[in-house]
């Protein structure tokens, strides 16, 4: 039985949660490995080098929408395919995350928490802010 005066805080944590690894995730990608680098990792690794920019992108927008709480669902769904391309590519290093390359049980783990705040919606302390017309209400909870 789900206990409804702590579920909101259970999804506000976990977006919040989600929010930061992204952000910091994305800081790595600029300031550590640099976006240069990134552009020739995903190039290394047989992505078009502008997928660096895309996912960069994502993972900032993303984590700063999911802190702030604006259109949580939406967001988490549109997030998934950037960890889809995570675990498929760590796929071959093996389950453990600690492996060489690492493994693919992160990014699996990660994917499945932001199915998880999709089906959660935004919680508590949440920016709700109106969706365009032609998109369902649903999505911005």
């Amino acid at each position: 039985m789900i206990d409804s005066k702590t579920a909101p805080y259970a999804a506000l944590a976990l977006r919040v949660t989600l929010g930061v690894a992204f952000l910091a995730h994305a800081g790595l990608k600029v300031f550590v490995f640099t976006i240069p680098g990134t552009v020739g990792f995903f190039e290394s690794i047989g992505y078009p080098g502008f997928f660096a920019y895309l996912v960069i992108l994502a993972e900032v927008g993303g984590g700063a929408a999911l802190i702030l709480g604006t259109y949580t669902r939406l967001v988490a769904v549109a997030l998934i395919p950037v960890l889809i391309g995570a675990v498929a590519q760590h796929a071959g290093n093996g389950w453990l995350f600690t492996n060489e390359g690492g493994g693919w049980e992160f990014p699996a783990f990660w994917t499945m928490t932001l199915v998880v705040q999709a089906l959660l919606g935004s919680g508590a302390h949440a920016l709700r802010l109106p969706l365009p017309k032609p998109l369902p209400q649903a999505l911005a909870a």
